[in-house]
């Protein structure tokens, strides 16, 4: 049987993808990553033999769902497509953006590649700014270490604000520390209330505080506001598009919010376009400082091939 509909006024996980839940208690974990992380390789780790495949509804876009059972309780794990940002640039990446914003998993498990952090960190700082919910596994360690990559993963949860742990998906080093983690959020035991949210320049900011209360009278709770606030100002209108079909809530025909939203950039000296560079811009210097505080390298580099 499929989830029944959640009292947010959301579509069901069903209207994205039929999740078998059998149980209310069963949780429901999303794995989220670039392409090459070892994403599927960790999938498979966690659920073994319990796990399906077929395509995403409407959809020719795989999909993979698999069980693993931990501490006495159910999850279901989602493997989302590989994704390198929350701007979709295909069906793959569409899929996995709107299911992280509207499908509203227990946990989102961001998997990132130990031998090339600072550019997997870039979907990591995205998920983060959307929700807290995360734990962020480092994977592929054996092959950093080959490298003589060194990832300080204390300190990197410590700059991130959420739980992060070097795995090594393919000999399932990590794995039983990352079920209890991943335990631990979904029973509320972990709460990730300081998770690193990006702040832009006054110009952003302030554009953000003034159009953000009409949004949250809009959509509610469901999906961030500041981060709605920040698409609707970049003229996301691949999100636009997801905020009617999945939310009914049509922002591009809405005369009083256009007018606000065009009152507010002229205010605040802001276009589509600079505004997208100046979010870029902030994400990458954040994503830099964080690895030059976390990432050490050894004089021996090892040329290794990659676990995908």
């Amino acid at each position: 049987m499929g989830l029944t509909q959640q009292s947010t006024g959301f579509y069901s996980l069903k209207e994205m993808l039929k999740v078998n839940v059998i149980s209310p208690d069963d949780i429901i974990i999303a794995l989220a990553g670039n392409p090459n992380t070892g994403k599927s390789t960790l999938f498979n780790s966690l659920t073994g033999l319990k796990q399906h495949t077929g395509n995403w509804p409407g959809k020719t876009v795989s999909s993979a769902q698999g069980i693993f059972y931990h501490k006495q309780k159910k999850f279901i794990v989602i493997d989302l497509p590989g994704t390198y940002s929350l701007f979709p640039n295909s069906v793959e990446e569409k899929v996995a953006r709107d299911f992280i914003c509207f499908g509203k998993p227990k946990v989102m498990v961001v998997v990132v590649d130990a031998t090339c952090l600072e550019r997997n960190l870039n979907l990591a700082m995205q998920i983060l700014e959307l929700c807290s919910n995360v734990v962020i596994c480092v994977n592929l360690i054996d092959e950093a270490e080959r490298k003589g990559i060194n990832i300080d993963t204390v300190a990197l949860s410590q700059q991130l604000g959420v739980p992060v742990i070097g795995t090594n998906a393919r000999d399932g080093i990590g794995l039983d520390e990352l079920k209890d983690t991943v335990y631990q959020i979904a029973l509320g035991n972990i709460v990730n209330h300081h998770s690193l949210r990006i702040t832009y320049d006054d110009e952003i900011e302030s554009a953000v505080k003034m159009i953000r209360p009409f949004i949250e009278r809009l959509i509610g709770s469901g999906v961030d506001s500041r981060w709605i606030a920040l698409r609707t100002l970049e003229g996301d209108n691949n999100m636009l598009s997801a905020l009617k079909y999945y939310l009914d809530c049509d922002l591009t025909n809405n005369q009083e919010f256009q007018q606000l939203l065009t009152e507010i950039k002229k205010q605040c000296n802001l276009t589509s376009s600079n505004l997208r560079d100046k979010i870029v811009e902030s994400i990458l210097k954040t994503i830099e400082k964080i690895t030059s505080n976390v990432v050490t390298h050894n004089i021996n580099q090892y040329n290794g091939r990659k676990r995908v």
